[in-house]
């Protein structure tokens, strides 16, 4: 597959008073075309200000960032527009955000093709398609207050899809849904990346969504920390790994969990093995690495 993101060095501070908040700090990132990945980390880790960046709806600070062949840090406000409504599907966590409450959801689906001017039998084959593709065909004259949470959730995927994008944003899509209603909507969400080579990319706190996924990023303090990579044979999984990310600068973050069981603070010792690299706390004594040295030679 095709690079479909390149993130290189990408930084966004954000001005509030007086006050300077960095959300992203050099972030690299690089997303292949129909690839299904999560975005996960705490509050505070960057996901949403890496989100908003890549759906057109806000402008880095420094750094470079392509989705296809739009290169975001030089669009215009006019090609912002043009980007949002041809390239990027959004799928919120909070309904209201999603859907009219006053229409059904076949005219919620058709709505974003209206605004793009597409012909009303066109757009009305394709919400049926969409909707039939995310198992509603059969709730298509229901408004949202009709419709389960799962079933508004689905009907905000369709409405995503609807000006076929090539990236589906989805910010915490299952987070107000029971785990049954979460599952079809993986399922949904991988029928659609499969049928219409869309790229996704889910936003969430979930961890849990590594069964979900081709891939998880754990984001911390504003940059990638975590790769979790899962290899498939089919419907089969065959393995789950999980890296630590190596930036284009050699900059590298050690899981928390490892450095508060070491206690490691401000500095650390790092020695090149025969196969690897170690790093150890700064405590360490000299002459127990220099015996540590020796044993690998022997």
């Amino acid at each position: 597959m095709s690079t479909f993101i390149e993130c290189e060095n990408l930084v966004k501070i954000y001005k509030i008073a007086d006050l300077e908040v960095v959300a992203l700090q050099g972030l690299d990132l690089i997303v292949k075309e129909s690839e299904m990945m999560a975005l996960v980390g705490p509050s505070g880790s960057g996901k949403s200000s890496l989100m908003n960046i890549l759906g057109g709806l806000d402008t880095p600070t420094a750094g470079r960032v392509r989705v296809g062949h739009y290169n975001l840090l030089e669009l215009s406000r006019r090609d912002q527009t043009v980007y949002r409504r041809t390239e990027v599907g959004f799928v919120w966590q909070q309904t209201a955000r999603n859907l009219l409450p006053y229409l059904t959801a076949l005219e919620n689906v058709e709505l974003p093709m209206a605004l793009n001017g597409v012909r009303r039998r066109e757009r009305r084959e394709y919400a049926m398609e969409l909707l039939e593709g995310v198992g509603l065909a059969d709730r298509v004259d229901h408004r949202p207050d009709r419709l389960s949470g799962g079933e508004q959730q689905r009907v905000a995927i369709a409405v995503g899809m609807a000006n076929r994008p090539r990236l589906l944003l989805a910010d915490e899509p299952t987070g107000e849904v029971d785990s049954e209603a979460a599952e079809t909507i993986f399922k949904v969400l991988h029928d659609l990346r499969d049928s219409y080579g869309v790229t996704v990319i889910i936003v969430t706190h979930d961890v849990m969504v590594a069964r979900e996924v081709d891939r998880v990023v754990g984001m911390r303090d504003g940059r990638t920390s975590t790769e979790i990579l899962r290899r498939r044979d089919g419907e089969r999984i065959i393995s789950d790994e999980e890296f630590a990310i190596l930036d284009r600068a050699g900059r590298l973050q050690l899981p928390e969990a490892y450095i508060e069981e070491l206690g490691m603070e401000d500095r650390v010792l790092v020695r090149l093995r025969p196969d690897h690299i170690g790093v150890y706390p700064e405590k360490e004594d000299e002459e127990e690495d220099e015996a540590s040295d020796e044993k690998v030679e022997a």
